[in-house]
């Protein structure tokens, strides 16, 4: 009888999650539909409209729970970040302006586990009426507007902080990257937390302007547990505090995680992600048929933090547009066609000639003297 009940209650919830997709399926073809004439709107005020047409409707779809892990795939142009203990989602977008700028919208979805309850709250970008840049906790309808694209959650104690990277277009000739941090109180969600040490300094976001021309790299290792990001130095030194010529100098800084902070710290190594595949297919060519062959060849880490590895290891030298000019003439040198010293036939050895010259002239006076 027990085997029978636990059959039907299965039975039961696998119906029940094929009815909320169908239902979810419907739902998401009519947000293509909002999604899709939104983005061929002409004006501000005609996107603004169309936004909050598309945005009502979402919200009413995000209410369901089944919206938490479906994937709405047909919505390309909305950024959908989960969170890797599945408690969390963030869905945002942007919509550029006539003059270039951009407006961000935003929904975080959240599972309350203690109180076993499901919330959806609109995060309001009001950003045109706060600082450029805030420091302090701020709440959901404060919010200061961003693109996120990662969830990093961090306990501390019985609480989850979910830290977040995002991007801004911030202005005509800056962006921002960000690292900020959300988490929830009951229904109540609020960024910032003072998770960031950086000395004996402790910030509740990190917030890096710099100048559009380059694009500043910000990620998470996860291997690691760090966030990696470029070091960010002004053009020239004349530059300094004008964060909109600021631009990677080819070192790298990172966060990590320890314990419920992430610590700075400076001028790190950035390594690819360890392979731990022995082998590794390879397609070569081959010279003689023309056609590519397939090769397998094992496949070998090699750390360049470890003095000790086969090649010496490998110091991080922050590069300046000095020392590349010398390695470019030193490699232009090492390239000269070299003379082989045991080819004394070769034309361009031509002290051999001259020795050899000497040699006649010598047996000449030899025969004069006989």
């Amino acid at each position: 009888m027990k085997v029978l009940i636990s059959i039907l209650s299965i039975l039961a919830i696998s119906l029940m999650s094929i009815a909320q997709n169908a239902n979810l399926a419907s739902a998401e073809a009519t947000l293509e539909k909002l999604l899709l004439d939104l983005r061929s709107a002409d004006n501000n005020a005609d996107k603004e409209a169309k936004n909050n047409l598309f945005k009502a409707e979402l919200e009413k779809v995000l209410q369901d729970k089944a919206a938490l892990d479906y994937p709405f795939s047909s919505l390309t142009t909305i950024g959908f970040i989960d969170s890797p203990d599945g408690l969390m989602r963030i869905v945002n977008w942007n919509i550029e302006q006539d003059d270039f700028s951009q407006k961000y919208s935003c929904f975080v979805m959240h599972v309350d586990k203690r109180k076993k309850s499901y919330h959806v709250t609109e995060l309001k970008d009001v950003s045109f009426d706060m600082p450029m840049k805030p420091t302090e906790i701020i709440p959901s309808d404060q919010w200061y507007g961003a693109l996120y694209y990662k969830i990093i959650p961090v306990k501390k104690g019985s609480k989850t902080l979910y830290t977040v990277l995002g991007w801004d277009y911030f202005s005509s000739m800056s962006q921002l990257r960000v690292i900020d941090v959300i988490y929830f109180t009951g229904r109540t969600v609020k960024l910032g937390s003072p998770i960031f040490k950086i000395g004996k300094e402790t910030k509740k976001r990190m917030m890096y302007e710099h100048s559009k021309k380059a694009m500043m790299s910000l990620k998470y290792e996860e291997q690691r547990e760090r966030i990696i990001f470029d070091h960010l130095s002004p053009e020239s030194p004349s530059m300094k505090n004008f964060y909109s010529f600021y631009v990677p100098d080819m070192s790298y800084d990172a966060f990590v995680l320890e314990g419920s902070k992430w610590i700075l710290h400076e001028d790190v190594i950035g390594t690819n992600p360890h392979n731990d595949a022995k082998k590794q297919v390879v397609f070569v060519k081959n010279e003689k048929t023309g056609k590519l062959e397939r090769k397998v060849i094992k496949s070998e880490w090699i750390n360049p933090e470890n003095p000790n590895d086969p090649t010496g290891g490998s110091e991080h030298v922050a590069v300046t547009p000095e020392s590349a000019i010398e390695d470019a003439e030193n490699e232009e040198k090492s390239n000269e066609p070299k003379v082989d010293k045991r080819d004394k036939r070769d034309p361009s050895n031509v002290s051999f000639y001259k020795d050899v010259e000497k040699k006649k002239s010598r047996r000449k006076n030899k025969k004069k003297r006989r």
